[in-house]
């Protein structure tokens, strides 16, 4: 947990740099595109402003995400920043489909460019700051797996990778090939609309609780049931920020105290967090086969009838149909 706090505070630093400087190359784009009536390094502006958007969403998200879970959030805020990433790719959408309208427009009516040098300065200063923060942010999404700060530095990589593109459909039309300074905003637009594609598919699955790794289910399974007395019946996988919640459905027998469940518990934990460090909240529901409805005295007093014991990330309950009066 302290790990991971970490790298979101890493990424909610990353973000908030990454904002300041995206609007400030958005700003100087979109000025220097108009000067030098160049729609593709507009575009490119336009792009680099909706990626400061974008980041700025990221660092709130991430800001919010390292909060304490609460008595109404039972389970934390890791889900914002997966939620921001949905929102932000739902935006790029309608900003990809403005320029690609404009770009087209511009496609049937090509003009020769003014200061054509400056439009290319630019944009190679665009492109390789661009790449520079991408790398940083891919290593620090990459080592915490942020989805919110992936998105951004998949927005990174697609911005330096566009201005280097618009900087050759540029010198395209520098050359007299006119119109491939418009092919240069449409290919923004589609740079754009993919990332947006991608994000929105991965953060939805997230939000659905949809999770698909068979062989971590299996490792999972072979820990747990590697103790004696101990069946492994379901498990559940979910993913939330940077960590997985699991929760295990045991199956364990009717002569074991309270006492060793909680025993059992706590080596389960440990080996998880030994092992697969990216699970954190680990939530087992016991039921005991041989006798559902008594339990032997350990340290803890004998539970008559089903009684349903709640402790941090674990509870263990009967079966309350087989049970019968006190």
């Amino acid at each position: 947990m302290a790990e991971g706090s970490k790298g979101y505070l890493q990424g909610e630093r990353l973000a908030y740099l990454s904002s300041w400087t995206l609007a400030m190359l958005g700003i100087i784009e979109i000025a220097v595109g108009g000067l030098t009536g160049s729609i593709g390094l507009t575009a490119d502006g336009i792009d680099s402003m909706s990626d400061a958007l974008v980041s700025f969403l990221v660092w709130l998200g991430l800001k919010i995400s390292r909060r304490t879970p609460d008595e109404r959030f039972h389970f934390g805020y890791y889900k914002i920043e997966s939620f921001v990433a949905f929102v932000g790719a739902i935006a790029l959408i309608g900003i990809a489909g403005a320029i690609f309208y404009r770009s087209y427009q511009s496609f049937l009516d090509p003009k020769p460019l003014n200061l054509p040098a400056l439009a290319l300065a630019v944009l190679l200063t665009a492109g390789t700051i661009s790449l520079y923060r991408a790398f940083q942010m891919r290593k620090i999404a990459g080592k915490y797996n942020i989805v919110s700060l992936r998105l951004d530095a998949n927005n990174a990589i697609k911005d330096g990778s566009a201005s280097f593109l618009v900087f050759f459909t540029v010198l395209a039309s520098y050359l007299g090939f006119h119109q491939m300074d418009a092919v240069g905003g449409m290919a923004v637009a589609i740079f754009i609309l993919l990332v947006s594609y991608i994000v929105i598919k991965e953060s939805s699955l997230v939000l659905l609780d949809a999770y698909h790794n068979p062989e971590l289910v299996e490792e999972i399974r072979k820990i747990v049931e590697g103790r004696p007395g101990v069946r492994v019946d379901d498990i559940l996988l979910r993913a939330a920020g940077p960590y997985i919640q699991s929760e295990i459905h045991l199956e364990v027998e009717g002569s074991m105290t309270v006492d060793q469940l909680d025993k059992l518990r706590i080596n389960i934990d440990l080996t998880h967090v030994q092992s697969l460090l990216s699970i954190w909240h680990i939530r087992l529901l016991e039921s005991k086969f041989g006798s559902p409805c008594t339990f032997p005295k350990g340290n803890d007093e004998g539970l008559s009838r089903i009684q349903r014991i709640e402790r941090p990330n674990f509870r263990f309950a009967g079966d309350r149909s087989s049970c019968g009066s006190p």
